[in-house]
């Protein structure tokens, strides 16, 4: 049986062949929405769930990994920045604070869904004007939640993480794999 991970996400895709997986990318199509009234666990886990049972529609033979990943900081959910005024404004909320970084995987096999949310805290140093400025100007927060990539420049925003790292990347990959491993995907 096939794996097919539902996300054009390079990041994710490294994860997958750094473990040594055989899987080959499908992006959902669809269009994200965070509905009003819902916690941000529920949006993580339904975004994800959405991505991994629109493609499993399109390959119902194939294992289908679908992930989104979110940052919350309070209750409110920080997406990906429309341009740049919104990244450097993410950026100014999270100085000095500690956010949760929540990732909802979903897995499709034979029909059945089978999914969880992973969150780690992340805690950013105080910024400044110029350092929000610089970071923004190289362009790496504008695809990313949050409006930054612990995996690039972005880690020297971060002062400490209290869970999985490669959540906060955007693929909790050692929970993913026991849960691909209970299920005999792997």
């Amino acid at each position: 049986m096939a794996l097919i991970l539902a996300s054009a996400s390079p990041r994710r895709r490294d994860f997958l062949k750094q473990m040594g997986i055989s899987f080959r990318v499908c992006p959902a199509r669809g269009e994200e929405r965070i509905e009003p009234g819902w916690r941000p666990e529920e949006a993580a886990s339904h975004l994800a769930k959405q991505k991994a049972w629109e493609v499993a529609s399109r390959h119902p033979k194939h294992t289908v990994i679908g992930a989104d990943t979110i940052v919350v900081l309070g209750d409110e959910v920080l997406g990906k920045p429309k341009d740049k005024e919104q990244a450097a404004h993410m950026l100014h909320m999270l100085s000095g604070k500690t956010h949760q970084v929540m990732t909802g995987v979903w897995v499709i096999v034979d029909g059945k869904g089978y999914g969880f949310v992973q969150k780690t805290e992340v805690t950013f140093y105080p910024l400044t004007t110029l350092d929000i400025r610089r970071y923004v100007e190289t362009g790496e927060p504008m695809d990313k939640a949050g409006a930054y990539g612990i995996q690039g420049l972005g880690m020297t925003l971060v002062k400490s993480i209290n869970g999985d790292y490669s959540n906060v990347v955007g693929l909790p990959v050692a929970r993913l794999l026991r849960l691909l491993r209970e299920l005999g995907q792997l």
